[in-house]
This record gives structure tokens, C-alpha cells and sequence, in this order.
């Protein structure tokens, strides 16, 4: 994986998720994201399996995370037991250019940008949540990571991802940014696709969810 792309989606995904500033390591990178679900990420940049089974084998800290760039079928045997995979997940990029961005009728779209992060709410006309999504710019000039777009089950099919995704990257390209990342899952990964995205390579998640030792019968 394009070790560039990589610290530029780690380093947008922490701005976006208000994680701490990521640090390098050897072989990735490790954030600090301080939930009870996700105590910490390590992003593995060039991962094999003598990495992948040392750090499952040595991080005990449920809400301990992996992102590896390989497949689902060979990443998850490497992993020591008290681990479980996540969703497949996929990097994808794209050169953002200006595209339009108009609500269909009966939807209305608000937005707005703390601290680096733009969101983007969809709303029916009588104020329910239909999709959503953010962006962070971590700097002029800089990629932007695209982040946590969500549709409504009752609101699919209407365009509302493509508008939110569109919307996004109109406000990344307004704050300065030339170019998008992102982590897609399977069902996201069709929709970046139809919107020019493209896919790098595979991405999955590891998670530490308990210690891995025997459990006694009653306890």
C-alpha cells in the first residue's frame, strides 16, 4: 500500500475523529483515540505475518484495534486468539473536483465546520435524520479524509449518499484540498465507485475484545 496514502488517511481520520496526533512507528502507525470501544488503533502499513500475529500476541488491552491492508482470509489466522475480524473494508481515493450538490424534494441539507471537521446533515422536511457525513482538511494543500457518511435505511436509493459525498468534497476543495481518501465498507465502496472513487486495495480490522485466556465454567 502507498505508504503516503496511508499516513494521509491516518492522519485525517485522527483530526476527524478528534483522536490524539498519530505516532510513527516502524511499521505504521499508532493513534490514540480514548474510547471505551476503541482504546487505541494501530494502522499497519506493510504488514505480514510475523507483525501481525507479534502484535496481536503482546497488545492485551481490549478496545485495541488493527488496521491491516490485506485481505480479510489472510490477515484473521495470523490473529492471536481474543481477537475478532471487523467489517471488510476498502482505502479508496479520488481528485476532487466541484460537482453540484442540490437536495432532491422533500430533503434539506445543513452544514457546517469546527475545528477542521466539516459535517454535512440531511433532514426530511419535517426535521427526521436521513444521512450524514463529515470531512477533515488537516491543512491547506492537504488531503482530505472523508469520513462516517451514513443513509438512513428508510432513505436509500435516493441519492442522499452521493449528495453528502459531493457536498463533502466541495467543502474540502473550498478549504484547500486537491484530493480524498477514505475507508469504504463493501456496501459503501459501490457508491464511491459510481462517484469516481477508486479502490486501492483491501483493508481490515482487527479487535481486541478480551484476554484470550481460558474462561471458567461459572465465573
Amino acid at each position: 500500500m502507498d505508504a503516503e496514502l496511508v499516513r494521509s488517511w491516518v492522519e485525517g481520520w485522527a483530526v476527524s475523529r478528534g483522536a490524539a496526533p498519530p505516532v510513527a512507528e516502524p511499521w505504521g502507525f499508532t493513534v490514540d483515540v480514548g474510547l471505551t470501544g476503541q482504546l487505541t488503533r494501530h494502522v499497519l502499513t506493510d504488514a505480514d505475518e510475523a507483525l501481525v500475529r507479534g502484535l496481536t500476541g503482546t497488545a492485551t488491552a481490549p478496545g485495541t484495534w488493527l488496521k491491516v491492508f490485506l485481505p480479510r482470509q489472510a490477515v484473521v489466522p495470523w490473529a492471536a486468539p481474543g481477537w475478532r475480524p471487523d467489517d471488510d473494508g476498502f482505502l479508496m481515493s479520488a481528485p476532487l473536483r466541484p460537482a453540484a450538490a442540490e437536495a432532491p424534494g422533500g430533503y434539506r441539507v445543513r452544514a457546517w465546520t469546527r475545528g477542521g471537521v466539516t459535517r454535512v446533515l440531511v433532514r426530511t422536511g419535517d426535521g427526521a435524520f436521513a444521512a450524514r457525513g463529515q470531512v477533515a482538511v488537516p491543512g491547506p494543500g492537504r488531503t482530505a479524509v472523508v469520513d462516517q457518511v451514513e443513509t438512513s435505511a428508510d432513505h436509500r436509493r435516493r441519492g442522499l449518499g452521493g449528495l453528502v459525498v459531493r457536498t463533502l468534497g466541495n467543502a474540502a476543495l473550498a478549504a484547500g484540498s486537491s484530493r480524498g481518501v477514505l475507508a469504504a465498507t463493501t456496501e459503501g465502496r459501490a457508491l464511491y465507485e459510481s462517484l469516481g472513487w477508486h479502490t486501492h486495495g483491501p483493508l481490515t480490522g482487527l479487535v481486541r475484545v478480551h484476554d484470550g485466556s481460558p474462561r471458567t465454567p461459572g465465573a
